[in-house]
This record gives C-alpha cells, structure tokens and sequence, in this order.
C-alpha cells in the first residue's frame, strides 16, 4: 500500500511517496515544487509515478490551492484526505482554545516531533520550532499535552516589513554577527536573534512548568540558517511535517482495518 504525503505550505508544496503509510517505510520518490507551479505536476513529477494507494496532506495556503492540487491528483484514484487539528491525536492532546483552529501544519509538526523524541528516550518536556515564511514555537509537556505556541514572521516578512516602512533601507540580506557595523548585517542579525530569543523564552516557559529540562526540535527551509545562532540544544529535523503525517497515518488507517 503505497502513501503519498503532502505539505502544502505559504510558499512551496512538498510531496514524499512512501513505500506504506507507517513511520520508518521506505521512502520511494519526493519532491518540491513553488505554489506557482503546482498546475504542473499531473504532466511533470507526477507523471512518471505509480498511483499511490493512500493519500493524506495539510494544506495552509487556502481553498483555491487546495483545489488545484486536487485537480493535479485526478490522475489517480485516490481520495485526497486532509488533516484538520483535532482535541487529540497520535497521543497528543491539544490545548488551543478552539483545537480546529490550530494550524494543521503545527499539529502535524508537534505530533512528529513528539514521536521522535520517545523513539530516542523517555518522555521530556518538548519544543517544536517550525522556521519558514513565518515562524512557530510550540511547548508541549512530558505527558504529550500541547500547552500553546508563539507566531512570528520569519527573515522574509520582517526584511520587507521593515524596507516597506522605513525610507531608503533597501539592502541584500547580510551575515549574523555578534556586533553588527552594517545595515544588512543589522537586519539579519535583528531578525535572527528576535527568532532565537522567542525559541531561549519559550524553552525557559517550559522548564519553569514542567520543572524538567525540555528537548528543541526545529524543522522548515530556514532552519539550517537559525540552528547554529541558537544559544539553546536544537535537533535539527528535515522533514518533520512528513513524519508527523506517517503517524497519522498509521494510526488511522489500522483503526479503520480493525473489524467492527
């Protein structure tokens, strides 16, 4: 039974083939393509690959893309399944207000992430960093509780938030430094350490409730960038929304084969 994962994000989507829809299956073709050319993947990518049994996604780019992607998988006959943040799942519980108002790429994050840290030891306290067009930073407890996160803009939004308003200041991104004495050394090195500072806070946060030290999971295109300027221990994850979806996975569909 082979299973297509897709992230569709604010920018690229990303897909993986799976040789079957539980963690640690084979992986037997992936690939990335930026939202403005997803019209093509029935004719490019997805062409040359055999139709996969089972299908589940999530998707924060919107309505209109999601149906353009569900057009370019009518080559198939699968049924697209899309995840939706739930009160619990995959042995996460889900602390939000309104738990289907979280962001399905978050939960999907969180409950990878949660699994890869009991797959290397006991349960800690766990934060789940997500670094790409914005940035997430979420607490979960040692009981697998999801406490609540932080949102912020990643380098991108801030670099042109701040060219937007502020007259004259139009420069290519610079490098990280401990005392900036350029301008494009000072927007990045800004916008790095507002990033590294939300993480060092939010792992503080939870050490304080949890009384335990927490492990730092960051996943997302930017994250090569931010790990090396952290002042706390990051685990620095790949494909960790993919992870987290062959969990889902897993689960779901051996609920579903389990006679009534």
């Amino acid at each position: 039974m082979t299973f297509l994962a897709l992230d569709v994000g604010n920018t690229r989507l990303k897909w993986a083939l799976y040789e079957a829809p539980h963690a640690g299956a084979p992986l037997l073709a992936q690939g990335a393509e930026f939202l403005e050319n997803i019209d093509r993947l029935a004719e490019g990518p997805w062409s040359a690959l055999a139709a996969p049994s089972r299908m589940l996604g999530c998707i924060v780019a919107g309505d209109a893309i999601k149906r353009r992607v569900q057009e370019q998988m009518e080559l198939w006959d699968v049924h697209p399944q899309w995840v939706v943040s739930s009160p619990a799942e995959a042995g996460l519980s889900n602390g939000y207000d309104h738990p289907s108002r979280l962001g399905s790429d978050r939960w999907v994050a969180m409950i990878g992430a949660w699994h890869r840290m009991r797959a290397q030891g006991p349960a800690r306290p766990l934060v789940v960093v997500m670094v790409g067009t914005a940035v997430t930073v979420e607490a979960i407890d040692h009981n697998g509780r999801f406490l609540g996160g932080l949102i912020l803009p990643g380098h991108g939004i801030m670099l042109r938030a701040l060219e937007s308003g502020t007259a004259g200041l139009h420069v290519p991104t610079g490098e990280v430094r401990i005392f900036p004495t350029n301008t494009s050394d000072a927007l990045t090195s800004g916008g790095t350490y507002a990033i590294a500072g939300a993480v060092e806070r939010m792992t503080q946060h939870l050490r304080t409730e949890c009384g335990a030290e927490p492990m730092c999971i960051m996943t997302g295109g930017a994250g090569w960038k931010m790990a090396p300027h952290m002042s706390v221990p990051v685990e620095l994850v790949d494909n960790l929304l993919f992870d987290g979806l062959l969990e889902i996975a897993a689960r779901r569909y051996a609920a579903a084969a389990v006679p009534a």
